[in-house]
């Protein structure tokens, strides 16, 4: 028999890798929705497939427009509804949000099911401090765009997280490098799947690594927050070895001097002494 599900927006989380991460209750609000909406029905069709359920599928991704947001929010007043991502919880740097917004505005009910998120998951198995995170979703494609949000980022008191492809992970290390130096950091890719991998180290080390060994599949990179310790003069060296690695010299000192509170010029110096 069917779970009876009243009318209303129904946010269910679906896994980002493992089929067997799907929660009982994701499983019953698919049985029990009558439509459900997703980025891309080709790939919720398999997991609904794998589940044994069959239900009319309703493309809504990052191109719906308002034509389609007002058919769907029609179809929740009068029946329940789901919206899926391809992976993951969705609204996490997936589209989703006026959906929601608007549904609420309009008094639709509003439910949303816990489940797999590829930063949380990273998040755990980093190392890296979680008294406090900021997610803060996918750096932007353009290195002057990229490195000013890093830029605005560096002095906030917490472990960053953000989502990045293969292709593109070289270039945000060695953004991270140059704007943040001396910041340890981790990449988690292939979450929950066979080849999990979860490696930390500094931006030039892993840089090296994945040079070497070529990273597929999606990647969740984490950098780790400010320290307030005083420096020495060795890791100060460290710091401006690796912003030389990616930047000029006064370019590296203005990172290093922007990370530490240090002198510019004095850092500026000893840059050219490095060289």
């Amino acid at each position: 028999m069917e779970n009876t599900l009243l009318p209303g927006l129904y946010i269910v989380a679906t896994p980002i890798g493992n089929l067997g991460d799907i929660t009982l209750r994701a499983v019953e609000t698919l049985r029990g929705v009558s439509i459900v909406a997703c980025e891309d029905t080709r790939v919720t069709g398999k997991l609904l497939h794998h589940l044994g359920l069959k239900k009319k599928l309703l493309r809504y991704d990052d191109h719906a427009g308002e034509g389609d947001r007002e058919r769907l929010l029609a179809l929740m007043e009068a029946e329940p509804v789901a919206l899926v991502s391809d992976a993951g919880t969705p609204l996490i740097s997936d589209p989703g949000y006026r959906l929601v917004r608007t549904a609420r505005e309009r008094g639709i009910a509003v439910t949303s099911l816990p489940g797999p998120n590829a930063a949380v998951v990273a998040m755990t198995l980093s190392g890296l401090p979680n008294d406090r995170f900021l997610f803060a979703g996918f750096l932007p494609n353009k290195a002057k765009a990229r490195e000013d949000m890093l830029a605005e980022l560096a002095k906030v008191p917490a472990t960053l997280i953000f989502y990045e492809t293969a292709p593109r992970l070289d270039a945000s290390l060695g953004a991270i490098a140059s704007v943040l130096p001396g910041r340890e950091v981790a990449v988690a890719r292939e979450l929950t799947k066979k080849f999990e991998e979860c490696r930390s180290g500094s931006p030039q080390e892993l840089s090296e690594y994945y040079a070497a060994h070529p990273p597929k599949g999606e990647i969740v990179l984490l950098i780790a927050p400010p320290g307030d310790e005083p420096l020495g003069e060795v890791d100060v060296d460290t710091l401006l070895r690796e912003a030389l690695s990616t930047a000029k010299a006064s370019q590296a000192a203005a990172a290093v001097a922007k990370a530490t509170g240090l002198d510019r010029k004095v850092l500026y110096a000893r840059a050219m002494e490095l060289k």
